[in-house]
């Protein structure tokens, strides 16, 4: 039934209505899996706080907000209700910025909590103004229901109020997923005890991701929301890749990698290929995990690394046969898999992706090369080796490729607007630019490229203290052991160092 008319054309649901918020839990594959690796991740990290924060006076608060935080994701991720989640999404960020601020009398911690705080607000307001939208057109929030009454409309063009809504969910995870230009408050979170970073980076920032997931069906008939995911997170994963390049801290680098999985993430989603993007999001959230709260482990790495014989260079010829090798082995394991990802029009995000990989894979192929043009000794056990195991990569990634899109049921109908070419041309040329990029930097790390682009990579192309300078100045924080300026309040230009 529907309820009041509020005014001519429009029509109103009763409480009732909407359900109640916690009528509905789904139970379907997307939740066992993304439930059953934040139970993982979280029993760790739980097990790995009480060690690290022995003796701590305020362990207490800090367990609290931590299991409060892993219960709000839950809710999130089993709920089959669009106002649940969006308040559970709530929940995750006010608790998670408990944790961000246990060291509230550090600035930096101060500053990073603060603009994340406002980027979150500003995301929570797209999430909700995006279920009014919602609500207001399928007349339900039940999830279930609204991915069915998507679906019937699959043989027209969505209403407007649907698009934006599509698009503002978009721009939500946009924003959770700390994506340029509003990225440097995920970068400058250290300052939080080492758990809470493998928390954020393992698990919390992850959620846009998921949610983009859940709703695939009203994602993918957006181009709308389709492009705004595919050049911000190209855009992003292009930038992040060329920053990390720049750094020398382990914990800096790692928060730069997150920034660009996530966007890479976010680019699987507007081209559509869902299950590779709960891949990735699996994937990562155990890596992360494992390297933030090895970090110890990773320096050490990193010294017997400095320590032992290097490589020697390699020529941009290099670089471009090992690409052209990497796309060998790709179409091998896609074959192996009966997938055909350079057959065009059977499938143009899998081309996207398959090229993608093809340059990712060569970086464990030109060592072998440069190797052989050093030595002459590329038939060896060790050479085998790093071939089969390059190998297993490609195949792996199609095999699991195979597994989730069995596993994960998401019901993309025929009548799913495509992906739009110029997406895919746009993606490429990202991608195809990041390879050169750093192909020239590192067959001359003293060349004139490197020394034109490194000030503007290594600061991050200036884009964050710009974001720093307006969130203080549209809402500046007090802090009792900060420099503060005649109104005490922090001033609006942070300290050198902040931006990182």
């Amino acid at each position: 039934m529907s309820g009041p008319s509020i005014w001519p054309g429009v029509t109103w649901l009763p409480l009732g209505e909407w359900g109640a918020l916690t009528s509905g839990i789904r139970s379907d594959a997307l939740s066992c899996i993304v439930l059953l690796l934040v139970a993982f991740i979280g029993w760790i990290i739980v097990g790995y706080s009480q060690t690290y924060l022995a003796g701590e006076p305020r362990q207490a608060g800090y367990i609290r907000a931590l299991l409060l935080t892993l219960a709000a994701v839950s809710v999130v991720i089993i709920t089959n209700n669009l106002l649940m989640l969006a308040l559970a999404w709530l929940a995750t960020s006010l608790a998670l910025h408990q944790l961000l601020m246990f060291y509230s009398d550090r600035r930096p911690a101060q500053i990073a909590a603060h603009k994340k705080f406002l980027a979150s607000r500003l995301a929570d307001i797209c999430i909700f103004s995006a279920i009014a939208l919602i609500g207001v057109s399928l007349g339900t929030l039940e999830i279930s229901e609204v991915l069915t009454r998507v679906t019937a409309l699959s043989t027209s063009t969505l209403p407007a109020a649907l698009q934006i809504a599509a698009a503002l969910i978009a721009l939500t995870a946009l924003l959770k997923c700390a994506q340029l230009p509003l990225h440097g408050w995920l970068i400058q979170v250290m300052e939080a005890p080492t758990p809470v970073s493998a928390l954020l980076h393992a698990g919390v920032v992850n959620l846009g991701g998921f949610v983009l997931i859940r709703l695939a069906v009203l994602i993918s008939e957006a181009p709308l929301a389709q492009t705004l995911l595919v050049v911000v997170g190209s855009i992003t994963a292009v930038v992040a890749a060329l920053v990390m390049m720049t750094r020398i801290s382990i914990k800096v680098m790692l928060a730069w990698s997150t920034c660009a999985q996530m966007g890479f993430m976010l680019m699987q989603c507007g081209l559509g290929a869902y299950e590779m993007a709960l891949l990735h999001l699996v994937a990562h959230s155990l890596y992360k995990a494992h390297a933030f709260l090895g970090a110890g482990g990773a320096v050490e790495q990193a010294r017997l690394r400095q320590m032992t014989s290097t490589t020697p260079a390699s020529s941009l010829g290099v670089s471009l046969l090992s690409a052209i090798a990497g796309l060998g082995m790709v179409a091998a394991a896609a074959y192996v898999w009966n997938i055909q990802p350079f057959v065009v029009p059977t499938s143009p995000t899998l081309l996207v992706l398959a090229a993608i990989v093809s340059l990712a894979l060569t970086m464990l192929i030109a060592p072998l090369l440069t190797v052989r043009n050093s030595t002459s000794s590329l038939f060896n056990w060790g050479a085998l080796v790093l071939l089969a195991s390059t190998f297993s990569v490609a195949l792996a990634y199609f095999g699991l490729h195979y597994v989730f899109s069995m596993l994960v049921d998401l019901p993309l109908h025929a009548g799913a607007t495509p992906v739009a070419y110029g997406l895919i041309i746009f993606t490429l040329v990202c991608f195809a630019l990041l390879f050169l990029v750093q192909s020239l930097i590192r067959t001359n790390p003293a060349g004139k490229v490197a020394r034109l682009l490194y000030p503007w990579f290594y600061n991050g192309l200036y884009l964050d203290p710009l974001f720093t300078r307006i969130t203080f100045q549209v809402w500046p924080i007090k802090a009792p052991n900060a420099d503060k300026n005649k109104t005490g309040n922090i001033k609006n230009n942070p300290p050198s160092g902040v931006t990182q």
